[in-house]
């Protein structure tokens, strides 16, 4: 038994207008963002171990990384598949490598690095307790469902809510899914957290903090670094 995280950090950076080095490699003072998002979870306390999925090309740079900055749980690094589904199953199979099926797996996207301590604690009690939890923020805006004869839906906004991450289950639910999956050639999951609600487990959800956005734009890279530097001036500061 244990608690690992699963970190995704296969995305090639399109979005970011950016050429030669993905967004999960992108530096801000000195550091990639991948590290930052790293090393919440090394840095936890109730995090066992780490298995990191990489664009297989950039798996050198990514151990060099983790070896300068001193990171201590990441027992593997893994290439990436095809898709992001793949690419997670991948990761699941490499953390049962070294975990036993009780364990708790909290998937992250490497590209979220502003979660807080609080939140890997809360993902944890609650899969302890409900068998899985699902990150998440409140909706703020209206969203409108387009349906296929052309009419539109618009649900409640207080009934609403936006799934992030960490998206957190014990490891033999989540890789039964994905077993599940492929038996049934299903490879357009955009998320484990629809994976497991389609083979029909209920899930709970805990509010993550506001700030925990997917760096996958110039916009988002920018408020990173604010946020960066809000987190170090509270550090300083004390407010």
């Amino acid at each position: 038994m244990g608690n690992v995280a699963v970190i995704f950090a296969g995305g090639s950076g399109r979005r970011m207008n950016v050429k030669g080095r993905p967004k999960q490699f992108l530096e801000f003072r000195g550091k990639p963002i991948i590290i930052y998002t790293i090393e919440l979870f090394d840095n936890h306390p109730e995090i066992d171990g780490i298995v990191v999925v990489c664009i297989e090309p950039w798996i050198p740079y990514l151990q060099k990384m983790i070896r300068k900055f001193e990171v201590n749980k990441v027992v593997s690094v893994v290439g990436g598949g095809e898709t992001g589904q793949e690419s997670i199953y991948r990761g699941l199979i490499e953390a049962k490598r070294f975990y036993d099926d009780e364990s708790i797996v909290l998937i992250h996207d490497g590209v979220r690095p502003l979660i807080t301590e609080q939140t890997i604690t809360d993902n944890i009690e609650a899969v302890k307790k409900y068998g899985t939890c699902i990150t998440c923020i409140p909706a703020t805006e209206t969203f409108i469902i387009k349906e296929k004869a052309g009419n539109l839906e618009i649900p409640n906004r207080a009934h609403c809510e936006i799934a992030r991450a960490p998206q957190s289950f014990y490891l033999k639910d989540i890789l039964s899914a994905h077993d599940k999956a492929i038996e049934q050639n299903k490879f357009d999951f955009i998320d484990s957290c629809s994976m497991m609600n389609y083979y029909g487990h209920k899930l709970h959800t805990i509010d993550g903090p506001m700030e925990n956005i997917k760096i996958t734009t110039p916009t988002d890279f920018f408020i990173f670094k604010a946020m960066i530097d809000v987190h170090e001036n509270q550090q300083i500061f004390g407010f």
